[in-house]
């Protein structure tokens, strides 16, 4: 029997997206996509039953490749104002990547 090939970007975005749905902006969960920090929608993905452990990693590996794509499934049913705004947001986090520290810097006081 063959499987049928299906896009999980629906289901994610049905799981998630009531962190972006009406002006709803959830701007840490922008900053953790475009940090590459998963790990909060990886256990929700994996622990839902919707998906096979093989669909898991091959979106994990998709995010990481690309965390906007992240971000752009969860914004799927977003209204246009709210997806502006996030990617206003990300273009902004986009510009102070480079700048940002890429460890912790302690502060001594």
């Amino acid at each position: 029997m063959n499987a049928l090939h299906r896009d999980p970007s629906s289901y994610i975005s049905a799981m998630f997206s009531y962190e972006f749905l009406d002006g709803g902006i959830d701007y840490d969960s922008i900053e953790q996509i475009h940090r590459g920090e998963f790990d909060e929608w990886i256990f929700a993905l994996a622990g839902s039953g919707l998906f096979t452990n093989e669909e898991v990693r091959s979106m994990v590996q998709e995010w990481r490749l690309d965390p906007k794509t992240l971000l752009n499934t969860l914004l799927a049913d977003a209204d246009e104002v709210t997806a502006k705004r996030c990617e206003v947001t990300w273009a902004a986090l986009d510009r102070v990547a480079p700048f940002a520290p890429s460890v912790p810097v302690a502060v001594f006081g």
